[in-house]
């Protein structure tokens, strides 16, 4: 078993529901936090769901609004991801950065 320290990021400017990290199928992942900030002197808002493999979409947080160069911490408490399921964030409106601290752990042998 090992476990991989990373980060998941993206740069969002449309309403496009995008995939910010995927658990490998092979893993299990904590997620520390959520970090999303306006990054073009605007407001903006955004929305971040978890998708489990089966597809179905649970809101995470749906009006993160931020003011020009605000920043908003999602999440404050850990989150366990399982196999194949995503984090998925939209920019509902305005130009935003997300970045994920993440704690993969693969469960295969090294």
């Amino acid at each position: 078993m090992a476990n991989i320290y990373k980060n998941a990021k993206l740069s969002l400017t449309s309403s496009v529901n995008t995939a910010l990290y995927t658990v490998p199928s092979n893993s299990r992942a904590i997620v520390k936090s959520i970090l999303i900030a306006e990054d073009a002197n605007s407001t903006a808002t955004a929305e971040v769901t978890l998708v489990d493999s089966g597809a179905t979409a649970y809101m995470i947080d749906k009006d993160v609004s931020l003011s020009a160069k605000g920043k908003e911490q999602v999440i404050t408490e850990p989150l366990i991801m399982e196999e194949s399921e995503i984090i998925k964030v939209d920019a509902t409106s305005g130009s935003v950065d997300v970045i994920a601290s993440i704690l993969e752990i693969n469960r295969e042998d090294r």
